[in-house]
């Protein structure tokens, strides 16, 4: 028989409790609940299909290639977005992945992550889809424990055939007092984590942790480069990892540099024998969870503190990389909890979570001036694409048009 664990997450319900102590609630409070989506093992590896469009349960990753835009339901799959018509984006299927995170497009070939697993589908007919490979372990398990969450309730599951594929996460109104009593109870007794634009390349956003250059695909992890010889794009080769340092996020492409954003800093890597990154340098700016993008000498860097990322501030770094070797921090500028940012030209766009979208003129990085906020909207990461940008938000893909000095909205559609 199964078995029902309650985990509570002591600093985070302190704070919950200590903020809706005072509220007439009649003892009860909002606390974020996690529950494990789990499957059979069997299904997981035949799990890969192409279904009717879907209501989306978390958005994700954002990614275009030709005229789709693909966003990812955190361990689910993806959605697929006709996007000929920006101003009228309409949901033509959902890609069913189980433990999805990241996906990669080269030449009607995408690779996506499958918890350790990289599988490769012929999408040059979305309507017919054809998984071509499946490389089995090969990647660093992307499912973390969700520390986010005030509980963690699931019920434990047969390991020999069934799998742990993801989290979902929703808000609930439990008991005070119950959820005191249960503190600390059961934590970790029954939890089994698993550890284990070129061409005709797409395009993703600041929030990737895919990225192809040339022919080679490479996949970031906690802790590793994963890098992979995609020259034949139906059977790509597990190339050797390469150690990278602590709580990697992210991946940027510029030239022959590799630019990894992590809780602790910035890595770059020379890629110029791209089968080996060699590290170049790093900059450091504490613990913040942290995307890059980079544009000409600089480095922008959003770190985003609270809840796991660790930081208590938010903010916008601009780090001078004009010598490769020896980045130095240029100026700084608060923000409340940014996500992910992109730059098209002089304009810098910010993703500030809860806080909307926030677009600046970088011309002078000592002193951005913003050209447009955004406001009462939830912002995750954009693309800016050569004739418009796209945004994924919370259940919402929005899409604006470049004028001279701001940006202005064409058109939104809803995810859910």
């Amino acid at each position: 028989m199964k078995k029902k664990v309650l985990l509570i997450l002591s600093l985070a319900t302190l704070i919950f409790v200590s903020c809706d102590s005072n509220d007439d609630n009649d003892g009860y409070a909002d606390y974020l609940v996690a529950r494990p989506l789990i499957m059979s093992k069997a299904e997981f590896a035949n799990g890969v299909d192409i279904i009717a469009p879907r209501p989306i349960d978390e958005s994700g990753k954002v990614y275009t290639y030709e005229d789709y835009i693909f966003i990812n339901d955190k361990y689910q799959g993806v959605h697929v977005i006709d996007n000929s018509n920006p101003q009228q984006p309409q949901k033509v299927s959902f890609i069913k992945i189980p433990g999805n995170v990241d996906i990669s497009v080269k030449d009607d070939f995408l690779y996506a992550d499958s918890l350790m697993d990289l599988v490769v589908i012929d999408i040059s007919d979305l309507n017919n889809l054809n998984t071509v490979n499946r490389l089995e372990n090969v990647l660093y398990n992307n499912i973390f424990f969700p520390f986010e969450a005030d509980i963690v309730e699931y019920d434990t599951y047969d390991y020999d055939t069934e799998i742990l594929v993801g989290w979902e996460t929703v808000t609930e109104s439990r008991l005070t007092a119950e959820v005191e009593q249960n503190r600390g109870i059961g934590i970790f007794d029954d939890v089994a984590l698993n550890e284990a634009s070129d061409g005709g390349t797409g395009q993703g956003g600041s929030l990737a942790r895919f990225k192809i250059v040339d022919d080679y695909l490479y996949a970031v992890d906690s802790h590793n480069i994963n890098v992979f010889d995609i020259s034949d794009l139906e059977n790509p080769e597990d190339l050797e990892d390469v150690y990278a340092g602590f709580d990697i996020e992210t991946i940027f492409n510029r030239g022959n540099h590799l630019f990894l954003g992590s809780m602790r800093g910035m890595y770059i890597y020379d890629i110029s024998s791209p089968a080996t990154p060699t590290f170049v340098s790093e900059f450091q700016h504490g613990t913040a969870c942290d995307p890059v993008v980079v544009d000409g000498d600089y480095a922008y860097v959003t770190l985003r503190g609270g809840n796991e990322c660790g930081a208590l501030e938010s903010g916008l770094f601009i780090v001078d990389i004009s010598d490769i070797t020896d980045p130095k921090l240029a100026v700084d500028y608060p923000m409340d909890e940014p996500y992910g940012l992109g730059i098209k030209d002089e304009k810098l766009f910010v993703c500030d979570g809860s806080s909307g979208l926030k677009v600046y003129d970088k011309t002078d990085v000592e002193d951005i001036k913003m050209l447009n906020h955004f406001k009462d909207i939830v912002t995750f990461d954009v693309i800016p694409l050569e004739s418009h940008l796209i945004m994924v938000g919370d259940e919402v893909l929005y899409q604006y048009e470049y004028l001279d000095d701001e940006i202005k909205l064409i058109s939104q559609i809803g995810l859910n």
